[in-house]
């Protein structure tokens, strides 16, 4: 974690270096009715924020959900460090979720104990096709979940994402499945747990600004769960 915070301030101050075309930089938030990840019910109505910078496809994003209606709701705060190259992407990302199973009662975030964090360690790899991307999750450390044999499970997630363009609205399908047991994601094996289409629209405000809309419907085969998930976007 140390690692990942001077690479943090490392990025933020090679702003100064190098020149402003050459370093992108995201700032933007979601407000969705529903946090639904990957399958998975995680909350109502919230507010999620990205901060991040990126440089000849390494970035570096700060993304976080905080609940707008229920203060029992899921807080999350996540740290991406990802690069890209061609169609290829690697990542690892440390999630921090506060009330973990089995993690501090605190919620203290600065506490990395192999058995009472609040951290998920995950990393990932997957590749563009242009028509389709494939992507593969694995949680490697952390508060992770665990198998039928009570021992750490690696709780893995592979999803398949298609995007197409329907009367001039964009569209994104992805299935998603876990690939063992895990009660990280509530499976007893091989399970599909997300079925989702998702369409995207921007909505002129002025002749400079408008703000993207989003539909999703979402389905999780394996908890037998529906979500109906409407939000939209500001960014910089």
């Amino acid at each position: 974690m140390k690692k990942i915070v001077l690479f943090a301030l490392g990025m933020v101050m090679s702003t100064t270096t190098f020149a402003q075309d050459e370093v992108e930089t995201t700032v933007s938030a979601d407000v969705v009715s529903s946090y639904i990840w990957r399958g998975q019910d995680l909350g109502s109505a919230a507010l999620q924020p990205t901060l991040g910078v990126a440089y000849k496809g390494l970035s570096l994003t700060a993304w976080g959900s905080y609940g707008l209606v229920n203060p029992a709701d899921t807080k999350e705060f996540d740290l991406t460090l990802a690069y890209t190259i061609g169609g290829l992407n690697i990542g690892i990302t440390d999630y921090w979720f506060n009330q973990a199973v089995n993690g501090d009662p605190l919620n203290r975030y600065f506490k990395y104990e192999a058995h009472g964090t609040n951290h998920v360690f995950e990393a990932n790899v997957g590749y563009d096709f242009g028509v389709a991307s494939l992507q593969w999750f694995t949680n490697f450390a952390g508060n992770d979940g665990v198998n039928k044999d009570g021992k750490r499970a690696y709780s893995s997630y592979v999803e398949a994402i298609v995007p197409f363009k329907l009367a001039s609205v964009d569209w994104t399908a992805t299935t998603g499945a876990v690939p063992f047991a895990t009660d990280f994601y509530g499976t007893t094996g091989f399970a599909v747990t997300n079925l989702s289409l998702k369409a995207t629209k921007d909505i002129k405000v002025t002749d400079s600004f408008s703000i993207p809309i989003f539909g999703q419907v979402v389905a999780n085969p394996c908890s037998q769960k529906a979500y109906l998930v409407f939000g939209f976007t500001l960014q910089h």
